[in-house]
């Protein structure tokens, strides 16, 4: 009888998003970051006071925000991301009862069913594009002061200052939530997930 230990079984996995899918996120987050962080020495006194070329800064944060759209429309010549998108703007009865478990924290497994996507990460997703255009326009009319009246600019100034804060703190809870799932973090990354993890916590999900 052999006493050499068996080499336990590696974990199936199974591709959950494409290379298109996986540069689009990081693209993407990365000009968010650039949005935030620029955004942020643009208006914390603390910071703001570290910046030895503040309209260098602001060119900067300009031009990440004018390309915050561009990875979403490349990645739509990827039938892959086509389907996601398709699948994040799609409510089903399967997304309200998590949605009502969520509300009264219920974090049982059984009494959040989801398909490729949880309702909150359609919630979220709706959330963040519907945000990212109206910065784009008050941004613009910020930006062309000559084409709209004082008082259009007055408006979208206090739009996009408050909204801007409002996508940091969502953000934040983005990032936080990432940090803690390890699993979908590396789905994210190298485009493949364990079957154990999709089982549990996408129980729908028809791959």
């Amino acid at each position: 009888m052999s006493l050499r230990a068996e080499t336990p079984p590696r974990a199936v996995r199974i591709g959950r998003f494409s290379r298109a899918e996986r540069w689009v996120h990081r693209t993407t987050a990365a000009l968010m970051g650039v949005c935030v962080v620029t955004a942020a020495f643009l208006y914390v006194p603390e910071l703001a006071q570290l910046v030895g070329r503040r309209e260098l800064v602001v060119r900067v944060h300009e031009c990440a925000g004018l390309a915050l759209p561009v990875p979403v429309l490349a990645g739509l010549a990827s039938r892959a991301f086509r389907g996601d998108l398709r699948l994040l703007n799609r409510f089903g009865p399967h997304d309200r009862v998590w949605l009502r478990a969520a509300l009264r924290r219920d974090k049982r497994r059984a009494s959040r069913p989801a398909g490729k996507f949880n309702a909150g990460q359609k919630i979220y997703a709706a959330w963040i594009a519907g945000a990212t255009l109206v910065m784009l326009g008050t941004g613009l009319i910020m930006w062309f002061t000559h084409l709209t009246p004082l008082m259009w600019r007055t408006s979208a100034t206090f739009v996009h200052d408050w909204l801007a804060l409002t996508i940091g703190v969502v953000l934040a809870g983005h990032i936080g939530m990432a940090l803690g799932d390890p699993e979908a973090r590396r789905g994210m990354r190298t485009g493949s997930v364990s079957q154990e993890w999709a089982e549990r916590e996408h129980p729908l999900w028809r791959r």
